[in-house]
Parts: C-alpha cells; structure tokens; sequence
C-alpha cells in the first residue's frame, strides 16, 4: 500500500513517522520550507513512547505525478479546500483518502468532491505539536486512531491500512460505526473547545469554579442531543466518561483550539463551533451557550485579523 500523508506537523508527523518507521511506503506532501527540514534532518519525534529520528519521503505538490492508494489528510479544517488542490493528482480511480480533520463538514465536502465510495471516515485521540526547531512532540500518552468505510462495512483496503497501524503502537479501531465516532468526538470537542474559550481557562481551572462543572455538563448534554437529533447520541459510557471529566479540578486538559487562540494563530471557528451552531438550530435546541462561545471565538478572529491582540501587533 503506497501511503501520502498530507501534512508533516504534529499529528500527521506521529502517524506518518510510526509508519515510515515500521517500514509502511509512506511519502509526506508538504510545502518547500517543510521539505527542507524534512531532506535534512529527517523527521524528529519526541514521545512518551520513544523518541526517534527516521529517514522520510517529502514531496511538494508540483512532484506527486502518480497515484496513491490511500491519503491520509492530517491538516486543520480550516485548509480543507487548499489541500482538496494538493491531493487531487494524487486520486486515481482506486484511491482513497482519510480525513483525520476535526468537525463533521469536511465529509460532505469530500465526498462531493472524490465520491462517498472513495472516501473513509476517521478521528484521532492526540495530543501532538511542532516544536521551534521542526521536529514533533507527542504532548500526552494519548493515541487512539479510530476509521472505516462510511457505510460500515469491511474492506480489503480498511483492513490493509489496520495492520500497517497496528505495528506502530498506536492504538487502532476499524469499526462499522465511523459516524458515530465522528459525532462522539464533535461532542467532546464542540464542549471542550466552546468552554475553555469561553472561559479562557482549562477544564481544572473551569470546574473549580462554583458553578464551572454544572456549565461544562450542561454543554455537554445539549451537544449530546444535538447529535442525538442527527441520529448518533453517544452512548452513556462516552458521557459519564466526559461528565467525570469536568468535575476533576486538578485536570489540565485544554482544547487545542485554546492554545492557537493564546499564541494569537488561526483556530477552527466555523468548523467546530460554527457547524454545531447551525446543527444547534436545525434541532431546535436553545443556542444561548453555543451562540455566545461562537461569537466569542469570532471576536477574537476580528481582533486578530485587525492586529489588535496583545502582545501579537
């Protein structure tokens, strides 16, 4: 299986390099000055689970001239459309990609663009980043790459790109159920990210407030109904994981979202919190709390754009 990975940051950095390390054919399409680094230096990993240094392929766009049998696209959603561009020579008529996006929009998106039958669904449980000197850094012990066929059925292509993973050690699920998957994480992250934005506060922070941990549960069961009213509630192991979550007030954890607002970069606006405004409406749900956390991250945007944060000018 001929493998192209789009984007060599933090996540697809993690996957790609456990691939390519584990002897999987695996080429990053990345842009030139990533590629400098990548010819030099190889790809850097600091892990919990072993740091390494392993040889890779980069490619830019203008160098893919053949076909992949999967693409794995590992970028923010926010470039969605640019790396649709990139990918496109890449996509013969056998080829498929794997999104690893967060949200649930880029679906649609991709499936109007390559054909629902050539597009997987997918999420990934990581904490990863670029460090200043172009390696990547695994922030937690967490690796969970859950995918499938969107219609749930089992497939050559699935199961070859399941034992391609499973020797990395990162921890795989092929399931039958990849939008419920989906619809779960854009629960935890449309109620992670909306809070600790909102707040400006990680989820500890939060929940040691008086009222901190009845707001994270009271957002996280409305974003539950909203996906029950699309059809994929998740389930009650999933909630009282989260629900337990937000009454830790020694946790630490803080939406990714947080920490690109905080450094003043771009951030998943529209995709996260704006896609679940939209779906808070369509299911007739009271949209104060979304309606407040997207304008919220929307008015930052306003501010960044303008060049008015504080210490960014």
């Amino acid at each position: 299986m001929r493998i192209l990975i789009l984007g060599a940051g933090g996540i697809g950095g993690i996957v790609g390099g456990r691939l390519a390390q584990n002897g999987a054919d695996v080429t990053f399409l990345v842009r030139d000055a990533r590629k400098k680094i990548l010819d030099a230096k190889g790809l850097q990993i600091e892990s919990p689970y072993g740091n390494a240094s392993i040889p890779v392929t980069a490619r830019l766009d203008k160098e893919i001239t053949d076909h992949y049998d999967l693409v794995l696209l590992a970028c923010k959603a926010y470039d969605l459309d640019s790396a649709i561009a990139s990918i496109r020579p890449a996509m013969g008529p056998s080829s498929c990609v794997l999104p690893i996006l967060n949200g649930m929009a880029h679906i649609k998106r991709l499936n109007d663009e390559f054909g629902a039958q050539r597009v997987l669904g997918g999420t990934i449980k990581m904490q990863a980043t670029l460090t200043p000197d172009g390696g990547v850094r695994q922030l937690s012990d967490w690796q969970t790459l859950t995918f499938g066929e969107q219609d749930g059925h089992a497939s050559p292509r699935t199961a070859e790109f399941k034992a391609l993973l499973d020797k990395t050690g990162i921890d795989v699920k092929l399931t039958e159920h990849v939008m419920q998957a989906l619809w779960s994480k854009m629960v935890h992250l449309a109620t992670a990210a909306g809070m600790t934005c909102l707040m400006r506060a990680n989820i500890g922070e939060i929940a040691r407030t008086p009222e901190g941990t009845a707001l994270l549960r009271r957002f996280l069961l409305m974003n539950a109904d909203i996906a029950g009213h699309a059809g994929y509630r998740p389930n009650d192991e999933f909630l009282e994981g989260y629900m337990k979550l937000f009454g830790q007030t020694d946790a630490r954890y803080e939406a990714s979202m947080l920490r690109d607002l905080e450094r003043g970069g771009r951030i998943e606006s529209e995709q996260i919190l704006g896609d679940m405004l939209v779906q808070c409406r369509a299911a007739g749900l009271d949209d104060a709390l979304h309606l407040a956390a997207y304008t919220h991250v929307k008015s930052y945007e306003q501010r960044r754009d303008a060049g008015r944060l504080p210490g960014h000018s």
